[in-house]
């Protein structure tokens, strides 16, 4: 199941700094983002590949179910990162005006990786 992680984060009167370095269980093979969202993103799992989520402006609703368990979590922090495993159908709703989600996957894009079905 999708697990929220708190990235190291250091911070002084100069401002933050989120590091994402060694926290991730993946290397990451590919990375974007998404902005500018007029509607709901997202609705599929993987079969192979594994996802961090950072809502590094804004903040967004990521919706999670993996067949047996369901939950909603709001990215709102630059240092927040959710954790999705393959089986975690996912959507992305919700965006404030700004946000920016990042994304980092442990695979290169396969559209054969891609399920489109919702677990009923």
């Amino acid at each position: 199941m999708a697990q929220l992680i708190e990235l190291p984060t250091f911070g002084d009167d100069r401002g933050h700094l989120s590091v994402i370095e060694n926290v991730l269980p993946f290397k990451i093979k590919r990375f974007y983002y998404i902005y500018d969202v007029t509607c709901k993103r997202g609705g599929h799992r993987h079969k192979k590949n594994k996802q961090a989520l950072i809502c590094v402006g804004g903040s967004c609703e990521i919706y999670v179910h993996n067949g047996k368990d369901e939950t909603t979590f709001v990215l709102d922090k630059p240092h927040q990162c959710l954790l999705l495993d393959p089986e975690d159908w996912h959507t992305m709703d919700a965006f404030s005006s700004g946000a920016i989600l990042l994304v980092f996957a442990s695979e290169h894009y396969d559209v054969d990786d891609y399920i489109d079905e919702a677990y009923e």
